[in-house]
């Protein structure tokens, strides 16, 4: 890894999470304008499913021994495509992304080839202030994939809940319910699968990716047309920071599309949100979706605050 003299790579431990942390806050605030971490997310990163914090992560401090960079790889599911998160201190480390995003591209070759496969897809994002590491990006060969957009509306406005539409019912997830969350996860799978790049993983991946973003099951919701399993909402803990209920997925299985289903689990997530004092419910998400889910999003009053580009690239594996 070639770093400035005087500064240097090692592998972190949970003993640095304050000062990843720091640095964390330090590049969030610079990219979204607040910090959207706290330590438990450092933790969780760091002892996440499919990683090893002594192979898949590094620090790099300046000569005075302080923290100024943090990479770490994610794969929530351990199949189909990697993440790379790239944090520096905006004042002090921006000259150091450009190497740890050499040495973690390097690390997903080794990645592809310990899953015998011939290559992997590795994703990163980047927010609008974010030029200089789009630039660097683009030099490292990656392109622009999607776009996100990240919507919020307040709720301190929150109108009733609207009447469910006819034969439509919503209920919370049970806790503890086994078939409950099979039957969650079943729906979720089958309502992505005819989005561009959604990447199946089986229910064991999958309920041991859930961890990472929370699970609050009275936040979770099913909805039912005349009795039959319809669509289903995921809340995540990851905006509580910001006073926000976040929904992190809605699905709604293509029988039951356009016909109210979705609404009615948000406007169901929206009111239990109010009800916990939360200012604010958000989500993401991508225009590439067909479904176009952006006009429900805005039929609810929800408006986008941000834009949040994917970029990507394909890395052989090592020895291709």
């Amino acid at each position: 890894m070639n770093l400035p003299a005087g500064w240097t790579a090692r592998r972190p431990t949970l003993d640095d999470v304050p000062a990843i942390l720091a640095v964390v806050h330090a590049a969030d605030t610079f990219a979204v304008g607040y910090p959207d971490f706290d330590a438990d997310d450092v933790r969780d990163a760091l002892t996440a499913p499919f990683v090893d914090p002594q192979r898949d992560s590094w620090l790099v401090t300046d000569p005075e021994g302080a923290v100024v960079g943090w990479a770490i790889l994610s794969n929530p599911t351990g199949v189909g495509r990697e993440f790379v998160e790239v944090y520096v201190d905006p004042e002090r480390g921006e000259g150091v992304r450009a190497p740890l995003l050499a040495r973690q591209l390097d690390r997903i070759a080794e990645r592809a080839a310990e899953r015998g496969r011939p290559e992997l897809t590795v994703r990163t994002a980047v927010f609008a202030p974010e030029t200089r590491w789009a630039a660097e990006l683009a030099e490292a060969g990656f392109r622009r994939a999607k776009r996100y957009v990240r919507m919020r509306r307040e709720l301190a406005d929150l109108p009733a809940e609207p009447p469910l539409p006819p034969g439509v019912t919503v209920r919370p997830l049970r806790a503890g319910d086994e078939a409950d969350l099979r039957l969650f996860h079943q729906i979720y799978d089958t309502a992505f699968r005819d989005t561009l790049d959604y990447e199946p993983a089986g229910f064991d991946r999958w309920r041991e990716a859930l961890r990472v973003f929370g699970t609050l099951w009275d936040e979770w919701f099913f909805a039912e047309v005349d009795g039959v399993p319809a669509g289903a909402l995921q809340s995540s803990d990851q905006a509580l920071e910001q006073d926000e209920g976040f929904v992190r997925t809605l699905s709604v299985l293509p029988a039951y599309r356009r016909r109210g289903v979705g609404a009615a689990l948000l406007w169901r997530a929206f009111t239990t949100y109010a009800a916990k004092g939360r200012r604010y419910a958000g989500l993401g998400v991508d225009l590439t979706n067909p479904t176009a889910p952006v006009t429900l999003y805005r039929s609810v009053g929800l408006r986008e605050v941000r834009w949040t580009d994917m970029y990507e690239r394909v890395v052989p594996a090592t020895g291709v």
